[in-house]
Formats: structure tokens, sequence, C-alpha cells
């Protein structure tokens, strides 16, 4: 995604209108156009102000993925309440459907016991509550997935 296409979906997300921005601005709604079409660049300073705009830091702007940007706005607004009603695997089961059904032939218990030792350990070694420890595992897998999917 493009510069440009950033500039639109950050202004579409702060409802503003092209004429809205280039009041704020200074310049014309041409201009916010050819900037949203990857014709032109803003300027630095202009750049500096569309990230004021729309409340995004000039590497957030640049790197604005609407999509990205929402899930983290739902996950800000979920409390801790209705996620322990969240039925997790069933949700991602829709996305993955292993989820759904690897009960049925991994023997759950063994990696269960493997993972409460590194839990424990965890817990030991950095003083981490079990929340914390947990968190810190779920980390460490997400590194070796990046690590795998990296080495394909």
């Amino acid at each position: 995604m493009g510069l440009g296409n950033n500039l639109f979906n950050a202004r579409k997300k702060s409802g503003l209108s092209q004429e809205e921005v280039a009041g704020k601005l200074g310049v014309s709604r041409q201009t916010i156009s050819k900037w949203e079409l990857d014709e032109t660049l803003p300027d630095i300073r202009q750049s500096k102000k569309l990230s004021n705009l729309y409340g995004l830091s000039l590497d957030e702007l640049i790197e604005f993925d609407i999509d990205v940007k929402e899930i983290q706005e739902a996950i800000d607004r979920t409390s801790d309440e209705v996620t322990e009603k969240i039925d997790w695997t069933k949700a991602w089961s829709k996305k993955y459907p292993i989820l759904a059904t690897y009960q049925k032939e991994v023997d759950v218990q063994t990696y269960a016991a493997e993972l409460n030792r590194l839990l424990e350990d965890l817990e030991k070694k950095y003083g981490y509550n079990e929340l914390d420890a947990l968190l810190v595992l779920k980390d460490i897998l997400a590194t070796v997935w990046k690590a795998w999917k990296n080495r394909s």
C-alpha cells in the first residue's frame, strides 16, 4: 500500500473530507487529491500537519494500515470480562479449522504438561506471574513461528 492510499484511509478514518483537510492545511483540495493518488508527495512540514490532524505519528501515517488499526482499537476497547466470555478456539477455528479438530488427534495432556513446566520455569526464573509467563511463552511461540515461515 502506497503513501497516497495511507493518506486516503487515514483521512476517511478521521471522518474528514478533502476540502476540510485542505482548509486546515492551507492547500487546495486538488493538492490533497494528488497526494492521495500518489501523483505528488506532501513535504515534511505538511506530512507532520497531516499526522497531527489524523492523530498518528509520522511513522504510523507512512505505514497506516486501517485493518491493523481497527483491530488494535477493538482490542483496546475489549474488557477482561468480555474476553473471558469468548470461546477463542471456536472463533479462530473459523479461520484455522485445525483448532476445531486437533483435540481428537493430539495427546493434549502430554504437551500441556511440558508447557506447564516451561511456564513454571518462567515464573521461578524471572518472577513472572502466571499471566505474564503465559504471554511471554505465547510471544516465544510467535517468534518460532515467524522463523519457521521464513525458512520456506
